[in-house]
């Protein structure tokens, strides 16, 4: 199982105007996007097939006896309880990007907010189906049943009571063929430290997603690359985030309790590809007052005229996102035009699925790891969860301003 994204150098292309450019077509589509798109939905390598799925009694007892002792998310360091509520919202002037004959845009949105404590019930990770689906996709040979893997424990309460005030509004967005779920240990955070989070699903871009109706759709575009490429999905993504934002914050919003949403603070932070998005949705919509992109490469690059002085944050593995890398070069190439306050840390012993729940069920699966998973999460909540407090409630984080005693595995890059 492997939850890495190919990173690929993308081809250059120039956005223009401001709510939909549209992308220039890659040339270089099969050498390019295939190798990205295609090599992220493959399974995983023979030998992490093997640890995965046991070839023989022992490795599989012992992999049993290991998602039995690593299958909950960490707990979340904020003060607050979280609370979440799921939304399914349909975009009636959007037809489907991927599949115009499905009718009409349709995304699902897990809602996390601060909640108060001993209300609402326990929230299931994923459902089984698109447990089953992810393991289909990443790891085909495990024998770890999907039951398990949606049976994660979280720290969310299904539909749990919002504690009073108002909070900043994060939308969080996972790479291509993760399912939102992937993101719920960062979104719990973030809820816990005083943020509501809107978490996205990408219908048609996800290994499944489940509908109120029980229908799980599974990914259109991992096994029949889009034209336009991994720009035209950014593309997309950055829309589906606005028409998200719409919907929680116009006269008529999505969820009841969207009164908790503090309008003036939006985020974005996204995940491979959907980090490429990020810089695309604040470029196009002036309420997204900063961003963050987790070790996603700039296939769209950021726009020529910058983000107006708004705030940045790269957060990306050592190994392909530091300066002067030849692996991806698209961050050296962007940061110039990040033309606000930005940041650029890079960790150590990271991989692409390490700022994502990806190491706690690489985990359970017996896959070996450079970094815990209890430590990805950690650093990804830490710096994350500061940018924000930062830039939407003031509050100055000391890790921001360079390299730390506490996290020794995180360099700060200086193109």
């Amino acid at each position: 199982m492997t939850f890495e994204p190919a990173q690929s150098q993308p081809a250059g292309r120039t956005p223009t105007g401001r709510h939909g450019r549209k992308p220039r077509l890659m040339t270089a589509l099969p050498a390019v996007f295939l190798a990205a798109a295609l090599a992220a939905c493959a399974p995983a390598s023979p030998a992490r097939q093997t640890a995965a799925s046991g070839a023989s009694a022992s490795s599989a007892d012992a992999s049993s006896h290991a998602t039995s002792a690593q299958a909950e998310l960490p707990r979340p360091t904020g003060r607050h309880a979280v609370g979440r509520a799921t939304l399914h919202l349909v975009d009636k002037n959007r037809p489907d990007p991927w599949v115009p004959t499905a009718g009409p845009r349709q995304l699902m949105v897990s809602m996390y907010y601060p909640a108060r404590p001993r209300t609402g019930g326990p929230a299931p990770y994923m459902t089984t189906e698109e447990a089953r689906l992810l393991l289909q996709r990443k790891a085909p040979n495990s024998t770890i049943p999907p039951e398990t893997i949606s049976r994660i424990r979280t720290y969310a309460h299904t539909d749990a009571r919002p504690t009073h005030g108002r909070f900043p509004l994060v939308v969080l967005s996972p790479g291509l063929t993760l399912p939102r779920a992937v993101l719920s240990g960062l979104a719990e955070d973030l809820a816990s430290r005083g943020y509501v989070v809107a978490l996205v699903d990408h219908t048609y871009e996800a290994a499944g997603i489940t509908f109120p109706d029980g229908k799980t759709l599974a990914c259109v575009i991992c096994d029949r690359p889009p034209a336009g490429g991994p720009p035209a999905i950014a593309e997309s993504r950055a829309r589906d985030i606005t028409f998200v934002i719409d919907q929680l914050t116009g006269p008529h919003p999505a969820w009841r309790s969207a009164r908790m949403i503090d309008t003036r603070h939006i985020g974005v932070a996204g995940h491979s590809i959907s980090g490429d998005a990020a810089p695309l949705a604040m470029a196009a919509d002036d309420r997204v007052r900063a961003g963050v992109n987790l070790d996603g490469t700039f296939y769209a690059p950021v726009p020529a005229t910058g983000l107006h002085g708004r705030p940045f944050l790269l957060l990306g593995t050592q190994s392909i996102h530091s300066s002067g890398s030849d692996k991806d070069t698209t961050w050296d190439r962007d940061w110039p035009k990040l033309d606000g306050w930005k940041r650029w840390p890079a960790v150590a012993g990271a991989d692409h699925s390490s700022f994502t729940d990806g190491p706690v069920l690489e985990t359970m699966l017996g896959m070996p790891i450079e970094l815990s998973a209890q430590r990805s999460l950690a650093i990804t909540r830490a710096y994350v969860g500061a940018f924000f407090d930062l830039h939407f409630k003031g509050r100055h984080r000391v890790l921001l301003d360079g390299p730390t005693a506490a996290n020794p595995e995180v360099t700060f890059q200086h193109p």
